[in-house]
């Protein structure tokens, strides 16, 4: 079977992307069998970087540093595109255009996920871009959920955590518990599920962490990827 090569816009945080490549290659290893691996190239921006260009809010200039590099993957060979981060999807379409590839968004992978599971209602982690702008929250109502967040209190926890912890390679379980407690709050105002919508909280949380299912977006897409590369 030949398989479609997969372009990653990684280093958002590193971490992450790390995950992405091992996944990418446990799944195809577990579907192809043998020594199979995943066909992929990775762009792996300087994070520093980027978080400048957030906390300037200067996503045009964020966008077109994607873009550049997303035009990189496409003249290496890649078929299609991961932006291996939530929160840089607030460009997803700036990358969208630079190239003539397609883009598999990650809020799409999620909730067709959810949906699947018999869900529409979730609760959703991420940074505070993601929570609190309406780029991320607003594709996932479109396509039918409804979606809640936590408390200003919770949603800058949550941040800090994000950026000051896992994106360092820290984990920590008193911040496990913290984000515990913000899943049970999620539970008990009616949320049936809860989206880890930033790549990094995955290091954190798991299923075994919530009452309610947990949709991991690193995960899900990462399957989505493989099976659109092994179509």
């Amino acid at each position: 079977m030949r398989q479609r090569v997969i372009g990653l816009l990684g280093g958002m945080s590193w971490e992450s992307s790390a995950e992405y490549y091992r996944l990418l290659n446990e799944f195809v290893a577990a579907r192809l069998g043998g020594l199979h691996s995943a066909r992929c190239v990775l762009a792996s921006l300087d994070f520093a970087e980027v978080e400048r260009m957030q906390g300037d809010g200067d996503w045009a200039a964020a966008g077109e540093l994607l873009a550049e590099a997303a035009r990189g993957l496409e003249a290496a060979g890649a078929e299609f595109l991961l932006v291996c981060t939530n929160t840089m999807h607030k460009v997803a379409d700036t990358v969208q255009a630079a190239v003539s590839i397609p883009l598999l968004h990650l809020a799409d992978a999620t909730a067709e996920a959810v949906h699947a599971a018999g869900i529409d209602t979730v609760g959703l982690l991420g940074t505070a871009f993601t929570m609190e702008q309406d780029f991320y929250r607003e594709r996932l109502e479109r396509q039918g959920l409804t979606v809640r967040l936590p408390g200003a209190q919770d949603r800058a926890e949550v941040h800090r955590v994000i950026y000051e912890e896992l994106c360092r390679g820290r984990v920590l379980d008193e911040s496990r518990a913290r984000y515990r407690a913000v899943i049970e709050r999620f539970a008990q105002a009616g949320a049936q599920g809860v989206i880890l919508g930033c790549t990094e909280i995955e290091l954190l949380i798991t299923r075994s962490d919530s009452a309610i299912p947990v949709f991991p977006t690193t995960r899900l897409h990462a399957e989505a990827a493989v099976r659109r590369a092994l179509e």
